[in-house]
């Protein structure tokens, strides 16, 4: 069977970035057939009424490179995970990786971050920031927090990562439809994690480019979600019973039981 992608693109606010944000994805060289899922979190301003219009007057040029969409608007805003929960339900490629509509991560990094997916050699691949000798130079403040916040999720949940906070993570379809979701905000890339943790899954870190962007520029995320994070860390690690973290669709090869230390 061709391997399919979906990206899985939430949005919040974005009118001033989401047509050059499109134009961007349209001309990434794509390796397989691919669908954009957007969700729009309830924007106040046109995101949503922009996204529609590009996407119309552009058809013929998304076809030609196998590219299709979906679009939804949430009744009212529940949060990026809450969008990118409905995403995932959207989903019909064998594989889904999660892109914010800004310029923080370089989606022309997801080929890259795919491949190991498609040659079978893994079954979840996260996108680090960190994972890589550089020049590049991060916020102190954010570098700090994500650094800890890793640490945490790592000693808890028993999976290495250099970069758990990421927004890059590719994985089989099959294996994250059929996680337990809750989390409505940005605890999605801890809840994610855990429950990754607690599977039989291969799981590969591959280095990203980020640019950060400030709050004048649009980023959303504050002091207040890295104390949340924290939270998340213990309640997801420490008291999420096992069969509570996954549907029963879920294949049996990726099952197994407690947290997989190995």
């Amino acid at each position: 069977m061709e391997k399919s992608l979906s990206l899985l693109i939430p949005i919040y606010n974005e009118e001033r970035n989401i047509e050059k944000f499109c134009e961007n994805l349209l001309n990434i060289s794509w390796t397989v057939p691919c669908e954009w899922i957007f969700v729009d979190d309830f924007s106040r301003d046109k995101s949503y009424e922009i996204l529609v219009s590009w996407l119309s007057k552009n058809q013929t040029r998304l076809s030609e490179k196998q590219i299709s969409y979906k679009t939804e608007r949430q009744p009212q805003n529940f949060g990026k995970g809450a969008a990118v929960h409905r995403a995932i339900e959207l989903a019909a490629g064998q594989i889904s990786i999660v892109q914010d509509a800004d310029f923080e991560y370089d989606p022309r990094e997801i080929p890259m971050l795919i491949h190991p997916i498609l040659e079978g050699k893994a079954d979840v691949v996260y996108g680090s920031r960190f994972k890589k000798s550089g020049t590049q130079v991060h916020r102190t403040y954010h570098y700090f927090i994500n650094r800890l916040l890793t640490l945490l999720s790592n000693l808890l949940s028993g999976l290495y990562l250099t970069d758990m906070e990421t927004c890059y993570k590719a994985c089989r379809s099959e294996i994250i439809k059929n996680l337990v979701l809750h989390s409505p905000r940005f605890g999605f890339e801890v809840e994610v994690t855990s429950h990754l943790a607690r599977l039989r899954v291969r799981v590969h870190e591959i280095p990203v480019n980020y640019f950060p962007r400030n709050y004048m520029e649009g980023k959303k995320i504050s002091w207040k979600d890295g104390v949340a994070a924290l939270w998340h860390i213990l309640y997801f690690n420490l008291f999420i019973k096992d069969s509570d973290r996954f549907t029963s669709q879920l294949p049996e090869k990726y099952r197994t039981s407690g947290p997989n230390w190995l």
